[in-house]
């Protein structure tokens, strides 16, 4: 069976030996992690005899606390799901039931391409390159988004892209286009924990630049592609004060509430990070990024460097007769699954065929030994 997106891609790395495909946490417990781990019964019956509302002032608190994104913390706009997924389905509602065409960046990861296109809003492509020097943000909009909307996937997945260099000037310049154009802002921020502690990159409060600006936004993050919790996660939707009332009716339409349990034992997570400033996250990924870095140093494929060094790798295919098809192909025979690029250029796969994916949040052992049979597997192909 032809496979038609990447969320199928990752179903079926999920037999093989060795699954480097999706971004979810895969990665063993820290030291510290593991006395959460042991208080999971307590954690239970302690979730048993508080209100939900206690569980999710909680975790919204810490959350946007290790993120420092202070200004979040006092506008109670802030609705929690399972999943990204979920958040993303509710946006596309809102976007559908007004009518309203959108710009997305591309790369990105194609669930939300899908997600926007099985909702009735099929997204017009917006290349991430347009978003790259702040000098030309503003312009670049202007001359390519015709939509009423804008979606921007910050730190980008696959690319590590982010607007909060350079003193978050190229973010300012999004949100005058957006405001002097009178555009809705969609954030995708759900690989932005990897913005801390990074040394290219300060984030600001963010949403008190959203709030600021008087632009209508709409912001999702979430814990999926943070810690290792067996993908027991939250994602978290936010909305400008003149959606809200009207985000919030849809996403009632959807769920009643996150377990208690669930957030419960996430918050102990969010507060283990703000403990050790998110060492027990950055030390795996930054680890195995170096693992690849060093063992594929001289073979076809060459690591980029993006301004956030993510959960995911993404990779330049060096010799121009070999595709990301072929690299995907001969990695699989030989038991390790890597994304080939051609899905995240959803508006054009082309492009894609250039570059592979591959996921950081392993096992260190296990992605050394998976990086070896990269290796050795692709050797005979000239740089």
């Amino acid at each position: 069976m032809e496979l038609v997106d990447l969320t199928q891609h990752e179903i079926r790395a999920l037999r093989t030996r060795y699954n480097l495909a999706d971004a979810h946490t895969h990665q063993r417990q820290s030291n510290s992690q593991e006395k959460i781990v042991s208080r999971l019964p307590a954690l239970w019956y302690e979730s048993e005899e508080r209100q939900q509302a206690y569980f999710e002032r909680q975790f919204t608190e810490a959350f946007f606390r290790l993120h420092g994104q202070t200004t979040a913390l006092g506008l109670d706009r802030t609705l929690l799901s399972y999943s990204a997924s979920v958040s993303t389905m509710v946006a596309a509602m809102y976007l559908r039931r007004h009518d309203l065409t959108v710009s997305l960046v591309e790369p990105c990861f194609d669930n939300l391409v899908d997600l926007l296109r099985h909702l009735g809003t099929p997204p017009a492509a917006l290349p991430e390159e347009a978003l790259a020097d702040p000098e030309t943000v503003y312009t670049e909009l202007a001359r390519l988004v015709r939509t009423d909307a804008l979606y921007l996937v910050d730190p980008n997945n696959p690319t590590g892209f982010t607007l909060f260099t350079d003193g978050g000037r190229g973010f300012a310049e999004v949100l005058r286009f957006c405001r002097e154009h009178r555009k809705l802002l969609v954030l995708d921020f759900c690989f932005a924990s990897f913005a801390l502690n990074n040394g290219l990159v300060q984030r600001p409060d963010v949403y008190r630049a959203l709030e600021e600006s008087g632009v209508s936004y709409l912001a999702i993050e979430d814990t999926g592609k943070t810690w290792p919790v067996q993908d027991a996660k939250c994602a978290l939707l936010t909305a400008s004060s003149d959606l809200y009332e009207e985000v919030y009716n849809l996403h009632t339409s959807v769920l009643l509430n996150v377990s208690p349990f669930v957030l419960n034992f996430l918050t102990h997570y969010v507060e283990d990070s703000i403990a050790d400033s998110f060492a027990s996250v950055r030390e795996v990924i930054d680890t195995n990024r170096a693992t690849l870095r060093r063992t594929l140093a001289d073979s076809p494929l060459e690591l980029l460097d993006g301004r956030v060094d993510t959960s995911v790798a993404w990779l330049r295919i060096r010799p121009a007769q070999l595709t990301a098809d072929d690299v995907h192909s001969e990695l699989l025979a030989a038991e390790v699954y890597v994304l080939p690029g051609t899905y995240f250029y959803w508006d054009n796969p082309g492009r894609g065929e250039r570059y592979v994916r591959i996921a950081l949040a392993r096992p260190p052992e296990q992605f050394a030994a998976a990086v070896r049979v990269i290796h050795d597997t692709l050797a005979a192909h000239e740089r």
